[in-house]
C-alpha cells in the first residue's frame, strides 16, 4: 500500500496540511480563505492563465499564481495584502480596458464571473483606454452564440473542447493583444467539428459563448390563441433548476415544475421521463433481438444524446450500424403529442406546438434533423430550451416558484417508473435498459434492479452483468474523451476480425451525463453531478414502479396505438436513422 506524503505550510497565519502536489489554492481552500480566480475551473488543469490569483510568499517579493504552484513544507503564504489586492485590481482593471460594457443587455448578467469579481473589488473608474476589439458574433449553430469580444482569454472552453471533449472545435487565433477565440481557420462554428454539446458555454466564465435564447418565442407561442402549448420536463432539469432559486444542489423539484408550468401557461404538462420508459421498451428490445436472437450486430450502442449523434457520424461514421435507432425520449414524446394524444383528445395537431425543457444545448440542434423527426406530419418537438433558460422564464414571470404547491403531470404521457428518472445520469440509461432487457430475455423482474456497477463518476465503467448463467459485457462512457476510448476499443477489434469487448454500450456526451448537461445552471463540479445525480436515484429508490415496462400507460399506450416494442408504427414514430457526415463543412 502507498504511502500518502503530508505537506504541512502556513496561509495567513493559519496552519494547514494536504496532500503532496496540492496547490496552494486547494490548500488555502482548506482553511476558509477565498483566493479570487478567473481562469480556473474544478474540472479542468490550471492555465495560470488570468494572473488574479497571485500570493506571496513570506521573506519573498516574488509573488506566485497560486493556482498552478504545488504548496511546499513549511510554506509561510500571504493571500492577502495591500499591494496583492492592488495588482489584482490592476490585472481587472486590464481585462475589463478590453471587454464590453454592455452588462446589462449581456446574457450572463447577473451571473458572470468578471462581472462578480469586478464588484467585489469596486473598480468604478476606467484606469486605462478602453480599446474593444471589432469581431462579429457567430450564431450560425442555432445552439450556442460565440461572441468572441467578451473572450477574456482565459482558455477554459478550448481546454474543455480539446481535452476534456476531444472535439478541437476552439482554438486560440492570432497572437498578443489579438488573440481570439475562434474555430481553426477561423471559419464558421457550424462548419467546423463543433457537436453542439455546450461543454464550451458551460464552463466560459463570461458572456463570450452562451445558448441561443428561444424563450422570447416561447413567450410568444403562449400568447397566441391559435395555439396549444404542451411542455415536458426532461429528468436532469429537476434537480439542478432549484439552483437558481437558492435550494440546495440536488434537490428534486419535478411537482413543483408541473404546477409552476401550468401558471405560466401550458395547457398540459407532460414528462420526459415517459419517452424514456418508452425509449427503454424500444432499445431493450432492440438489444434482446441482437443479443438473444442474432438479429443485427453488437455491441448495442444506447444514448438519448444528440451531441453524442453528431460525433458518431463525423468520427464514427463506419460505426452507425451498431447505433440504436431510437429515437431520444423528448423525441418520442413529441411525436406522440401530436399523434396519440392529438387523437385522445380530438385536436388539431397542426395547432400544437410541443417545448421541450432540457439540461442540453445540443437538443436545439436536435430537434431540427430531419432524419425521421417529424413522422407524425409535423415536427417532434418546436422549441428547446435549457435549464438556465426555463430559470429566466420564472423570473420573468413574478412566480413565487419556492411557494408553489405540489402538482402532478398530466398522465396520459406524464407518469413514469423509477427507470424513466435515472436517464439524467451517467449510467441510468444502461442501469434501466438492464431491468427491462433481464425481463425481456427472463420472463420475470429482477429481485434487485440496482445496477450499482455502471453509477458513479468514473469516466468508464465497465462490467459484466450476468442473466440466468449468461454474462452480458456493457460498458457505460461520458465525456467524449472517454466515449473515444470505448469507440475506438470497439472499431480496433471488428478491424482485426476479434470479438468485441462489449455487449452493450451507453454514451453521453457530457461529464456525469446530463445532470452536467451543457444547458444546466454554471459552475458545475464533480461534487455537484454527484448530488443531481443523488436526487434521481433517489427518486428511483422510492418509486412504486421502478421497471420501465411496469409502467401503466406505457402498457396502455402500446396496446391502444402502437401494438408493440419494435412495431411498424413503432418504427415510423420512434425511430430515427443516421448518416455519415464529414468533419468540416465545406
Amino acid at each position: 500500500m502507498s504511502t500518502v506524503t503530508m505537506i504541512k505550510a502556513v496561509i495567513n497565519g493559519i496552519p494547514v496540511e494536504v496532500e503532496q502536489g496540492a496547490s496552494i489554492l486547494d490548500a488555502a481552500r482548506k482553511v476558509q480563505v477565498n483566493i479570487p480566480t478567473l481562469c480556473k475551473h474544478a474540472d479542468l488543469a490550471a492555465s495560470a492563465g488570468c494572473g488574479i490569483c497571485i500570493v506571496k510568499i513570506k521573506s519573498s517579493r516574488k509573488m506566485l499564481r497560486a493556482c498552478c504552484t504545488p504548496l511546499e513544507n513549511n510554506m509561510e503564504i500571504i493571500t492577502h495584502d495591500p499591494e496583492i489586492v492592488q495588482t489584482r485590481r490592476t490585472v481587472l482593471e486590464l481585462i475589463l480596458s478590453n471587454h464590453p460594457k454592455d452588462c446589462l443587455i449581456c446574457g450572463r448578467n447577473n451571473d458572470c464571473e468578471l462581472q462578480k469579481i469586478a464588484a467585489d473589488f469596486g473598480i468604478r473608474n476606467d484606469r486605462f483606454d478602453h480599446i474593444l476589439p471589432e469581431i462579429p458574433v457567430d450564431k450560425s449553430t442555432g445552439t450556442i452564440i460565440l461572441e468572441p469580444k467578451k473572450c477574456i482569454k482565459c482558455g477554459r472552453c478550448v481546454d474543455v473542447c480539446q481535452k476534456g471533449q476531444d472535439v478541437w472545435a476552439l482554438s486560440f487565433i492570432e497572437r498578443g493583444f489579438k488573440t481570439r477565440i475562434s474555430p481553426a481557420g477561423d471559419i464558421k462554428l457550424a462548419d467546423s467539428p463543433c457537436v453542439r454539446c455546450g461543454q464550451c458555454s458551460a464552463h466560459c466564465p463570461t458572456g463570450a459563448i452562451f445558448e441561443h435564447d428561444e424563450t422570447q418565442k416561447v413567450w410568444d407561442l403562449l400568447q397566441d390563441p391559435d395555439k396549444i402549448c404542451v411542455v415536458q420536463i426532461a429528468p436532469a432539469v429537476r434537480v439542478a433548476v432549484g439552483e437558481g432559486f437558492d435550494y440546495p444542489v440536488g434537490t428534486n423539484l419535478t411537482k413543483k415544475l408541473y404546477a409552476l408550468l401550468r401558471r405560466l401557461g401550458f395547457e398540459a404538462v407532460f414528462d420526459t421521463n415517459f419517452g424514456a420508459d418508452l425509449t427503454i421498451l424500444e432499445e431493450a428490445g432492440e438489444f434482446v433481438e441482437r443479443f438473444a436472437h442474432n438479429k443485427g450486430p453488437l455491441p448495442l450502442i444506447t444514448s438519448c444524446c444528440p451531441a453524442w449523434v453528431d460525433y458518431l457520424e463525423k468520427y464514427y461514421g463506419d460505426m452507425i450500424g451498431l447505433f440504436s435507432s431510437a429515437k431520444s425520449p423528448h423525441e418520442m414524446v413529441g411525436a406522440l403529442t401530436k399523434t396519440y394524444y392529438a387523437q385522445k383528445k380530438n385536436i388539431d395537431p397542426a395547432k400544437i406546438k410541443v417545448i421541450s425543457i432540457m439540461p442540453c444545448t445540443a437538443k436545439k440542434y436536435e430537434i431540427s434533423r430531419t432524419e425521421d423527426m417529424s413522422a407524425s406530419g409535423y415536427q417532434d418537438v418546436d422549441v428547446s430550451l435549457t435549464t438556465r433558460e426555463l430559470i429566466r422564464m420564472i423570473k420573468q414571470a413574478g412566480v413565487d416558484f419556492k411557494n408553489l404547491p405540489d402538482e402532478d403531470a398530466d398522465l396520459i404521457l406524464g407518469d413514469y417508473a423509477g427507470a424513466g428518472t435515472i436517464f439524467g445520469a451517467t449510467g441510468g440509461v444502461m442501469e434501466a435498459a438492464l431491468r427491462t432487457a433481464y425481463y425481456n430475455v427472463t420472463g420475470e423482474n429482477l429481485v434487485n434492479v440496482n445496477f450499482t456497477a455502471v453509477r458513479g463518476l468514473q469516466g468508464v465503467k465497465e462490467t459484466t452483468i450476468d442473466v440466468k448463467g449468461t454474462p452480458v459485457k456493457i460498458a457505460v462512457a461520458h465525456g467524449l474523451a472517454n466515449v473515444k476510448f470505448v469507440m475506438d476499443k470497439v472499431q480496433e477489434a471488428i478491424l482485426h476480425g476479434q470479438p468485441v469487448p462489449y455487449h452493450f454500450i451507453e454514451v453521453m456526451a457530457c461529464p456525469g451525463g446530463c445532470v452536467g448537461g451543457g444547458g444546466q445552471p454554471y459552475m458545475v463540479t464533480d461534487e455537484i453531478r454527484k448530488q443531481r445525480a443523488k436526487g434521481l436515484y433517489d427518486e428511483d429508490a422510492s418509486a412504486r414502479v421502478r421497471c420501465s415496462h411496469d409502467n401503466f400507460h406505457v402498457q396502455q399506450l402500446y396496446k391502444e396505438f402502437l401494438e408493440k416494442p419494435l412495431s411498424h408504427k413503432a418504427h415510423e414514430l420512434l425511430h430515427t436513422h443516421y448518416k455519415s457526415r464529414p468533419l468540416y463543412v465545406k
